[in-house]
């Protein structure tokens, strides 16, 4: 099967099934600490690992523009549906890059563990 058809592995993550239970959607957490910025402080690196993802798409692991588009729309309506935007957008490009083995699952929980430690400290 090629890259380019190659489908979103279904399954279910531990770590980003664990984020949406939680419920920590920016909405909330601005609320929360009084922020009024709508946009979410980590949106730009968002957009910034997308782009570095389209540059890198010739890495047989890494979707093509299309792909991530196409994973993103499937994901964000069906297992990320209940998450506004943009982190429907986040836990679907977390999930793609799972799924296509670019990160492992322990691996997501690791540095998830980490920045929640420093967010925390």
């Amino acid at each position: 099967m090629s890259a380019e058809s190659r489908p979103v592995e279904p399954p279910r993550i531990e770590p980003l099934e664990e984020i949406v239970q939680r419920g920590q959607v920016w909405p909330r957490m601005a609320a929360k600490w009084g922020v009024e910025n709508p946009v979410p402080p980590w949106k730009t690196s968002l957009d910034g690992m997308c782009d570095a993802l389209d540059r890198a798409s010739c890495d047989e692991n890494i979707p093509s523009f299309k792909e991530r588009r196409d994973e993103e729309d499937a994901l964000s309506a069906t297992l990320y549906a209940d998450l506004p935007y943009p982190e429907n957008q986040l836990m679907s490009l977390a999930h793609s890059l799972v799924a296509r083995g670019v990160i492992d699952e322990a691996e997501l929980k690791q540095r998830l563990a980490s920045i929640r430690a420093r967010l925390e400290a």
